[in-house]
Formats: C-alpha cells, structure tokens, sequence
C-alpha cells in the first residue's frame, strides 16, 4: 500500500453496520479532502486487512461509494477518488478558515434577554444517576412497532401523502388520528379546523407567543413555572407576569390583568401538583369574567397513577376560551418533536400564518409514520407499557424519598415522572446540584423556574435512571443535603 495513504480507523461507537461505517469513513475522508484524485485508495483486500473486517465487507463498500459517484474504479488501478465529488475549495483553504473561525473573537455581543439557558451537560447519559426530566428509558420504546410504521410509509401506496408540497397545511391521517384516538380521550371533540401540527409543545408555544405578542398585553405564567415557555412567550415579546401556585395549582385570585394566562393543570411544572376540579371550573369562570384566553399545556396528563384523569380545562370550556397543547415527547419520544395546538378555527387559522412564516409545516414523513403508529394500535400499546413501568418506578422513589429525604419537604403529586421537594430557609439546591454533579448524580435545579431565583427548591426525575439505582441515587442526595444542612 502506498506510504502516502492515510491510515483509516472505523467511527467508534457508530450504530451503523459495518458497510456503511466504511462508507462514512471514505467519504469523510473525501469530504476533508484527506484524499485526492490521484491517490489510489486501499484494495479490498488491503484496507479488510487494516480495519479486521472482510473483503466482502470492503467491497460492498466501495460499490456503494461508487453509485453514490464518490469513487471510481479504474481497471487494474483500483479505486480512486471521483474528481467531481470534491469541492473546489483547497485543503489548505479549508484548514486555513477553520483556525479562523476559532481564534476570531465574535463580531457582535449577546445579553440573554432573560432568557432561562439549558444547564445539563451534553453527556448527561455517561451520568449513573441522571434525574433529569424530560429523558426517557429508550428501552421502553417499540423500536419494531415504529419500524414497521416507517416501512408502511415509505412504501408506494403511501408516498403520495408525504412526497409532495402540502404547503402550509398538515397530515389530514394524523389529525384524524390525534381528533378520534388522542383528544377524544381528554374529553375534547374537535373539528379538523381546529387542531394545528407543532414540532413539539415548545414550538406550539413560541407559535402562540408570537400570534397574540401584537396586541401589547401581559402574560400571566405559573410561578414557579415551566422557564421555556417563558423563554418562549419573551422572546416573542410579550411582557411576563408571575402568578404562585400552592398545592391545588394556579391561584387564581392572584391572576393579574393579561390577555393570556398559561397553566399546566395535569401536573404543574414543576411542582407536579393535579389542579382541582374546583380550581378548574374557578379558573374558566375568572377567564370569561376578566376576558383573558387560557393557554392549557396538558403534558403527562396520561401518568395518574391513582385515579381517573381529571377533565381538561378544554373539556369543560364552553366558551371557547382555552387555547389547549398537547405533545407526543413523554409518550413516544422527545426526538419525533411533534405536538399540536387545538383552538377555536379563528385562532389555528392565525397560529398557521404564523407557523408559515417560521417552517411552514413539520415534516410531513414524520407525520404519516405516528397517523400509523395510531391507526394500528401501537401508541395503546405502548402507553399502557410506559403507564405500568413508570408507576412501578413512582412508588420505588416514593418510598425512597419518604426514607432518606425526610428533612426535606415533598409536594403531594398524584402521578407524573418527577418529584418537586424543598429545603429549609437558607438551604441552597444550585449547591446541592454542583456537589452532587461531582458524584455522578443529576438534578434538575429549582433556581431556573422560580422568577424570583427561589434557590431552596430542586426537581428529580426518574424516567431515564434504571429502577434498580433509583435508592442508590436518592442514598446519594440523602447523604449531600445531610452534610450540607450540618456544615
């Protein structure tokens, strides 16, 4: 082989097989402009040799790059770089504008206009106690259910609904399938004008945010509250205003005057409380009294673990007043990032203008994939699944909290996938979460929902962290807030 061709080394940790893990490394190669067109690359034989894998592997490689038109074949040459698969710009150019984009200080300065940062590390997963919210047990999904789903919708009898421009409109099989399987049981009966297709309940939030930021009027948000709504509903330039909950939800006599009020009555976030029916039916009361729309983000309403769900606000709406988002991210998985608006038709007929300006419409593939994942049955499937494992993994850390953390306060929940618990005066949880990152443990700090920088305060989620570390993990909070309360 020639002294002058690059030693490869296939990816480490790819999930790919190994034909395409040699695809990736060629074309990365190509791509750096580690090779040149005349250069000959290893025979088959010679690069099966240099990573431990077959020819046959090798080979089938080589003819993959081949009809994607990275390499040709030369006979009895081998194989080479195709030319026209080069960029023009020259190595040296490219190396010369990466050590640019490094040492070249920014050409502008950014404040965070408030806005609430995500604080947990990148390698949260390497973690052996991670108790972050919104991760959940990839083994709980029905990778076989999703793939067959996806194999039905990309055949020929389905590409029709996904291949072509739907402009600014959604899949009709998936809000069919939300209106009927979905909504319906929350008690919400809805016509296809009144849902909108969202990448995720956040990006429904920034939607509404930005439709109603025009008319120069308050919102009113939970306090402490979900902070990327926050982020949301600021960043769209709307003017925020705190509203405190106690253990039956939102106040509602604390609601000041606003145009919105945004509540997350199936459990709070974060405390996790259920808000009452009493509290319910005071709050759409107050909305039709004081004229303000409630925007109802109904997220793991499906976890109760103890009684039936309560109804939606939206359910119980009968005056049009609730703007309600729901989300597929605790149900199925964070990253299908689908979630949708249902509304009067005058507010999804805005709400879609304004999608329109920002992404027209979530990929329509994804789509389909989930209106089948409905329509043949799996999401039931998979949800009573998700409901029985999670209950069983609420009472595991119930009864390790209620053990070990006895010197904190817990909020009373009814279900969900995390805990809300709270020191006394002067104890400080952003403390606790850097003492305890240091062990392998992470919490979600209270700091980041409070609008007043409440620090005593701090969430565990337990959906990602394997049943049988769940004591293990609370031993190890038990034994750092025991030494921080006695220092």
């Amino acid at each position: 082989m020639d002294s002058t061709t690059p030693h490869f080394v296939l990816p480490e940790d790819s999930s790919l097989g190994l034909r395409d893990q040699i695809c990736e490394m060629v074309s990365s190669a190509i791509t750096s402009h580690t090779l040149s067109p005349d250069k000959r690359l290893p025979s088959c034989r010679e690069l099966a040799e240099q990573l431990g894998v077959s020819r046959n592997t090798v080979f089938s490689a080589y003819n993959q790059l081949i009809d994607l038109g990275l390499l040709v074949a030369r006979d009895r040459s081998g194989y080479f770089v195709n030319p026209i698969a080069l960029s023009p710009t020259d190595a040296k150019d490219w190396h010369s504008f990466k050590k640019t984009r490094v040492d070249t200080p920014a050409p502008v300065s950014f404040d965070s206009f408030g806005l609430v940062p995500v604080d947990n590390p990148l390698d949260w997963k390497s973690y052996p106690y991670p108790f972050l919210y919104n991760q959940i047990d990839p083994d709980l999904f029905p990778v076989d259910s999703w793939r067959e789903c996806t194999r039905l919708a990309l055949g020929r009898a389905n590409m029709s609904a996904w291949r072509d421009d739907a402009v600014e409109s959604d899949s009709p099989h998936l809000s069919q399938q939300l209106r009927q399987r979905l909504l319906s049981s929350r008690g919400i009966y809805a016509g296809e004008d009144e849902v909108l297709i969202t990448l995720g309940a956040q990006n429904a939030l920034f939607i509404v945010g930005a439709t109603f930021a025009h008319k120069n009027q308050p919102i009113a948000i939970e306090d402490p509250g979900f902070p990327y709504g926050r982020n949301a509903f600021q960043l769209t330039g709307n003017q925020i205003l705190g509203v405190p909950v106690d253990e039956e939800g939102l106040v509602v006599s604390a609601i000041p005057d606003c145009q919105l009020v945004f509540t997350t009555p199936s459990h709070q976030f974060p405390t996790m409380v259920t808000m009452s029916q009493q509290r319910r039916e005071q709050l759409l009361d107050v909305a039709a009294e004081k004229d303000f729309l409630i925007i109802e983000d109904d997220y793991e309403s499906e976890m109760n673990y103890f009684n039936t769900r309560s109804k939606s606000l939206r359910a119980q709406d009968d005056n049009n007043r609730v703007i309600y988002i729901g989300s597929l991210s605790k149900t199925v998985s964070p990253g299908i990032r689908l979630g949708f608006i249902v509304a009067h038709p005058e507010i999804i007929k805005q709400t879609r203008i304004v999608r329109g300006a920002m992404m027209r419409h979530p990929p329509t593939i994804v789509q389909e994939v989930v209106a089948l994942f409905f329509q043949l049955g799996h999401y039931d499937a998979h949800l009573r699944n998700i409901e029985r494992r999670y209950k069983q993994r609420w009472h595991v850390m119930n009864d390790a909290i209620t053990k070990h953390l006895t010197m904190l306060k817990t909020t009373p929940t009814k279900g969900g996938t995390s805990f809300w618990l709270t020191g006394p005066s002067g104890f400080d949880a952003t403390e606790l979460g850097e003492r305890l990152r240091e062990r392998g443990v992470l919490i979600d700090i209270g700091e980041r929902f409070c609008l007043n920088k409440d620090k005593r305060s701090f969430r565990l989620g337990f959906a990602f962290v394997p049943l049988k570390k769940l004591e293990e993990g609370i031993q190890i909070i038990a034994d750092e807030v025991n030494q921080m309360l006695s220092d």
